[in-house]
Protein backbone atom coordinates (compact mmCIF):
# COMPACT_ATOMS: atom_id res chain seq x y z
CA UNK A 1 0.00 0.00 0.00
CA UNK A 2 2.77 2.45 0.89
CA UNK A 3 4.68 1.69 -2.33
CA UNK A 4 1.59 2.49 -4.37
CA UNK A 5 1.24 5.87 -2.64
CA UNK A 6 4.92 6.68 -3.26
CA UNK A 7 4.50 5.95 -7.00
CA UNK A 8 1.39 8.15 -7.16
CA UNK A 9 3.19 11.06 -5.49
CA UNK A 10 6.22 10.67 -7.78
CA UNK A 11 4.01 10.50 -10.85
CA UNK A 12 2.08 13.61 -9.83
CA UNK A 13 5.31 15.54 -9.30
CA UNK A 14 6.53 14.61 -12.79
CA UNK A 15 3.25 15.76 -14.34
CA UNK A 16 3.47 19.12 -12.58
CA UNK A 17 7.05 19.64 -13.79
CA UNK A 18 6.07 19.24 -17.43
CA UNK A 19 3.04 21.52 -17.16
CA UNK A 20 5.07 24.72 -17.18
CA UNK A 21 8.14 26.08 -18.91
CA UNK A 22 11.45 25.49 -17.17
CA UNK A 23 14.82 27.12 -17.88
CA UNK A 24 15.82 26.50 -21.50
CA UNK A 25 12.34 25.42 -22.66
CA UNK A 26 10.45 26.83 -25.60
CA UNK A 27 6.67 26.94 -25.16
CA UNK A 28 4.66 26.77 -28.39
CA UNK A 29 1.11 28.03 -28.11
CA UNK A 30 0.32 29.72 -31.41
CA UNK A 31 -2.42 27.22 -32.28
CA UNK A 32 -2.78 24.90 -29.27
CA UNK A 33 -5.25 26.86 -27.12
CA UNK A 34 -7.40 27.65 -30.15
CA UNK A 35 -7.44 23.96 -31.11
CA UNK A 36 -8.39 22.89 -27.57
CA UNK A 37 -5.12 21.11 -26.81
CA UNK A 38 -2.38 21.87 -24.31
CA UNK A 39 0.58 24.01 -25.41
CA UNK A 40 3.80 22.27 -26.41
CA UNK A 41 6.69 22.46 -23.94
CA UNK A 42 9.81 21.85 -26.02
CA UNK A 43 12.86 21.00 -23.87
CA UNK A 44 15.47 22.73 -26.03
CA UNK A 45 18.48 21.88 -23.85
CA UNK A 46 17.48 18.22 -23.61
CA UNK A 47 17.65 18.04 -27.41
CA UNK A 48 20.77 20.20 -27.61
CA UNK A 49 22.69 17.77 -25.42
CA UNK A 50 22.07 15.03 -27.96
CA UNK A 51 22.28 16.85 -31.29
CA UNK A 52 24.26 19.69 -32.84
CA UNK A 53 22.42 22.89 -33.76
CA UNK A 54 22.53 22.03 -37.47
CA UNK A 55 20.40 18.91 -37.06
CA UNK A 56 17.31 21.00 -36.29
CA UNK A 57 18.26 24.46 -37.49
CA UNK A 58 19.62 23.49 -40.91
CA UNK A 59 18.38 20.01 -41.78
CA UNK A 60 15.10 20.35 -39.83
CA UNK A 61 14.16 23.78 -41.14
CA UNK A 62 13.84 25.58 -37.81
CA UNK A 63 14.77 29.27 -37.93
CA UNK A 64 17.20 30.36 -35.20
CA UNK A 65 14.74 32.71 -33.49
CA UNK A 66 11.99 31.73 -31.07
CA UNK A 67 8.57 32.60 -32.44
CA UNK A 68 9.64 32.74 -36.09
CA UNK A 69 8.63 29.18 -36.99
CA UNK A 70 5.06 28.51 -38.06
CA UNK A 71 4.75 24.83 -37.12
CA UNK A 72 1.57 22.84 -37.69
CA UNK A 73 0.72 19.26 -36.78
CA UNK A 74 0.17 18.53 -40.48
CA UNK A 75 3.79 19.45 -41.21
CA UNK A 76 5.06 17.35 -38.32
CA UNK A 77 3.09 14.32 -39.55
CA UNK A 78 4.52 14.97 -43.04
CA UNK A 79 8.07 14.70 -41.61
CA UNK A 80 8.90 18.39 -41.37
CA UNK A 81 10.22 20.22 -38.30
CA UNK A 82 9.81 17.89 -35.26
CA UNK A 83 8.53 15.14 -37.56
CA UNK A 84 11.99 14.76 -39.06
CA UNK A 85 12.89 12.69 -35.98
CA UNK A 86 9.52 12.16 -34.29
CA UNK A 87 8.41 9.65 -36.90
CA UNK A 88 8.13 6.45 -34.88
CA UNK A 89 11.59 5.28 -35.96
CA UNK A 90 14.07 7.76 -34.45
CA UNK A 91 11.76 9.00 -31.69
CA UNK A 92 8.09 8.54 -30.80
CA UNK A 93 5.58 9.58 -33.44
CA UNK A 94 3.01 12.37 -33.35
CA UNK A 95 0.25 10.03 -32.18
CA UNK A 96 1.56 10.39 -28.59
CA UNK A 97 0.12 13.90 -28.22
CA UNK A 98 0.54 14.22 -24.45
CA UNK A 99 4.32 13.81 -24.62
CA UNK A 100 4.72 17.19 -26.31
CA UNK A 101 1.40 18.89 -25.56
CA UNK A 102 2.12 18.94 -21.83
CA UNK A 103 1.83 22.63 -20.90
CA UNK A 104 -0.90 24.12 -18.79
CA UNK A 105 -3.79 25.50 -20.86
CA UNK A 106 -3.19 29.20 -21.45
CA UNK A 107 0.57 28.97 -20.87
CA UNK A 108 2.15 31.83 -22.79
CA UNK A 109 4.34 30.92 -25.74
CA UNK A 110 7.97 31.96 -25.61
CA UNK A 111 11.48 31.07 -24.54
CA UNK A 112 12.11 30.36 -20.85
CA UNK A 113 15.64 31.29 -19.87
CA UNK A 114 18.03 34.00 -18.87
CA UNK A 115 18.44 35.46 -22.34
CA UNK A 116 16.12 36.45 -25.12
CA UNK A 117 16.41 34.67 -28.48
CA UNK A 118 18.35 37.54 -30.04
CA UNK A 119 21.47 36.66 -28.08
CA UNK A 120 23.24 36.74 -24.73
CA UNK A 121 22.71 40.46 -24.17
CA UNK A 122 19.09 39.87 -23.11
CA UNK A 123 17.98 39.44 -19.55
CA UNK A 124 15.16 38.33 -17.32
CA UNK A 125 13.58 34.97 -16.68
CA UNK A 126 11.18 34.77 -19.59
CA UNK A 127 11.12 36.12 -23.10
CA UNK A 128 7.77 36.16 -24.85
CA UNK A 129 7.42 36.91 -28.52
CA UNK A 130 3.90 38.00 -29.29
CA UNK A 131 2.25 36.50 -32.34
Amino acid sequence: MKRWLIWVVLGMSLVSLSAQGEYGDVVLNRYADKAGVRPVVFPHWFHRLRFTCNVCHAEGGFKMRAGSNDITMGEIVDGKFCGMCHNGEIAWSAEFCHRCHSGRPGLAGGFYGSQDPSGPSGGGDFYQRRH
